[in-house]
């Protein structure tokens, strides 16, 4: 338990119906008995009670409590979660109110770093619980519940167990080196279940690196040359006019950003200069702009324009993208629409085609999001630096090393792995992650 109480808005701070003000500790409960002259601290745990908050026996507001006690509780202490009326001034004066009564204004995310401590989840659950919060699609909403209900915790435990498992083998021989045979133990026991280890990993990564592109979004380029539509098209996925359209070529000088949610896949967008030869200074950085952020890009959508044919700016971007992940689309099918290829019409707001495209191209990594995976580089790095500790253990055996060697670098992976749900953490981690949640949470 920690050694003081503390509080914070949980609720957007704004004008409303209701705000929540959550109190978690020891005090916790004698301070909103204290400022609504109620006792609470033995009422029953998962109740509500009416009162009125007051300050110098003034009333500020009538309000309804929930009373929670630990360690059946969100943070596994006591807790009360005020709820008053909504407004910027009434929720200011409760939260002071309760500061001016023995309570402390909670860090980011503290509710939640209490939960951890106190054992109430473990830490890739106190990672879903912020992605839920920030989802914005059903992909990712379903990920942050899964996550929150331990399905990295399920992914990842088998491979803990086998890494003990490994090392009760070589443990054994370290111990009782005349009952087994050094070689033959390696190469029938350890070995092999090292090589099935490290295919079990490659796929988690594999999945889960896959699974992050299409929750994060996809950061794609949209190229072609000048007045060929490419800020039409930004405009249409958008659904806003974000981008200046006009029928003078290179009215686009600089990036101009935006997110949509095409179909199952978010693209994270950035509308470029038209590439071409440059007439003056401006106009050329915003070309150098365009190929730098080519150069960044996991996507290119390469606008063509299918009533000129492909000319030679057309080709010379075709060349360019060559053996990139990309998309060739042509632009203005109410015009010309060109057989066996992916047409649009951004003006129209025609963009069928593409979606379709997109969804084939990621198939596999669609599929993977909506799978039970890692949730987050953090998560997937850990990952990564299991699987090279491995490679290290199958690359000493090899050599025939000595085991007690080899168990190091088992410890290591064993290490990398339960750093992932928190049991072993690195000093400053936690900082670091929570401090990413918002207050109250």
């Amino acid at each position: 338990m920690a050694a003081d109480t503390i509080v914070a808005i949980s609720t957007a701070l704004g004008v409303g119906a209701i705000s929540i003000i959550r109190l978690s500790g020891d005090e916790a409960l004698p301070i909103v008995s204290r400022l609504t002259g109620k006792d609470l601290t033995k009422a029953e745990g998962y109740t509500i009670h009416y009162g009125t908050i007051r300050e110098n026996d003034e009333p500020v507001d009538e309000v309804l409590i929930s009373v929670f006690h630990g360690p059946r509780s969100y943070t596994g202490e006591d807790m009360a979660e005020i709820n008053c009326h909504g407004g910027i001034f009434i929720t200011r004066k409760v939260l002071s109110l309760c500061i001016a009564a023995g309570a402390r204004l909670a860090r980011r995310g503290e509710f939640t770093e209490r939960a951890f401590l106190n054992g109430r989840m473990d830490l890739a659950q106190a990672e879903g619980v912020n992605d839920l919060i920030f989802a914005q699609d059903r992909v990712n909403a379903r990920s942050a519940m899964h996550s929150l209900k331990g399905s990295v915790t399920k992914l990842i435990d088998p491979l803990v167990d086998e890494i003990v498992q490994i090392l009760a083998h070589i443990e054994v021989n370290i111990d009782y080196p005349e009952y087994e045979d050094v070689h033959q133990l390696t190469d029938e026991e350890i070995l092999p279940a090292a090589y099935k280890w490290l295919g079990e990993i490659d796929t988690i990564i594999e999945k889960a690196q896959q699974a992050v592109l299409i929750r994060s979004g996809i950061d794609t380029v949209i190229l072609g040359k000048p007045n060929v539509g490419k800020s039409s098209l930004l405009n249409a996925l958008l659904e806003e006019d974000k981008a200046i359209v006009t029928d003078i070529a290179g009215t686009t000088r600089d990036l101009v950003e935006g997110s949509v949610r095409l179909g199952n896949v978010t693209l994270n967008l950035i509308d470029t200069a038209g590439i071409h030869e440059a007439g003056d200074k401006i106009e050329k950085m915003g070309i150098e702009r365009s190929l730098q952020a080519l150069e960044k890009a996991e996507l290119v959508l390469l606008v063509l324009d299918s009533s000129s044919g492909v000319t030679a700016e057309d080709q010379r971007l075709l060349d360019l993208t060559e053996g990139r992940n990309r998309i060739i689309l042509y632009n203005k099918k109410d015009q010309v629409e060109l057989p066996d290829t992916i047409a649009i019409s951004a003006k129209e707001k025609d963009l069928d085609a593409l979606v379709k495209a997109i969804e084939e191209k990621y198939d596999s990594e669609i599929h993977a999001a909506n799978e039970d995976t890692l949730n987050n580089e953090r998560q997937i790095g850990l990952a990564i630096q299991a699987k090279r500790a491995m490679q290290d253990v199958i690359r000493s055996l090899e050599a025939g090393l000595e085991l007690d060697l080899v168990t190091l670098d088992l410890q290591a992976a064993h290490n990398a792995l339960k750093e992932i749900t928190g049991e072993a953490t690195r000093e400053g981690l936690l900082d670091e992650i929570f401090s990413r949640f918002c207050l109250g949470k």
